[in-house]
């Protein structure tokens, strides 16, 4: 007869524990405590219109926003993760990713989600705990509609996807960027 009440705590208890395997681990561990706030990470697109201003919080890779390095993240090898902490009537502006598909999650807040892939258009709330998956080469743009700040984790599949570009009749587009 198996013994049905096997735990984690059980099968490591009294078992020699790897310090190499340990530093290791350790490495690919981004902790809280010592993330900052990156209100500068997009900061071009606040200096241009006060509406874009939002923080970018970085745990594995750098992420798409032109931030070339950051020796303070996991190495990022299949796709990145970053969490976006966006104020209240602000928004992340409508960019296309044409690289890779892009996760947002909604952790805290109600954002206003708006698709546009040609001449079809989309629009859709997002609540907490929503995701939406979107595809490579459809554009995105989101508006915190709630009254407190939202909480987004951020996903892109490539652990260095390329800086994306905003749509021809978007005042961003026509902006020079120093990356």
């Amino acid at each position: 007869m198996t013994e049905n009440n096997v735990t984690n705590e059980k099968l490591f208890k009294n078992v020699e524990i790897d310090a190499g395997f340990g530093e290791q681990i350790e490495s690919r561990i981004a902790r809280f405590e010592s993330r900052k706030y990156d209100w500068n990470a997009l900061k071009f697109q606040a200096d241009y219109n006060p509406v874009y201003r939002r923080a970018q919080v970085r745990y594995l890779g750098t992420g798409a926003a032109g931030v070339s390095s950051d020796m303070n993240v996991v190495a990022a090898e299949n796709f990145t993760f970053s969490t976006m902490c966006l104020p209240s009537g602000c928004e992340g502006p409508m960019h296309v990713h044409h690289d890779v598909e892009e996760v947002f999650f909604v952790y805290k807040g109600t954002i206003k989600l708006f698709l546009e892939d040609g001449d079809k258009r989309y629009t859709t709330i997002l609540k907490e705990r929503d995701l939406v998956s979107v595809p490579a080469g459809i554009y995105r743009g989101l508006n915190n509609i709630g009254q407190e700040e939202a909480l987004m984790f951020v996903m892109l599949g490539s652990g260095k996807p390329q800086i994306p570009t905003y749509p021809d009749y978007h005042p961003l587009s026509k902006i020079k960027r120093d990356i």
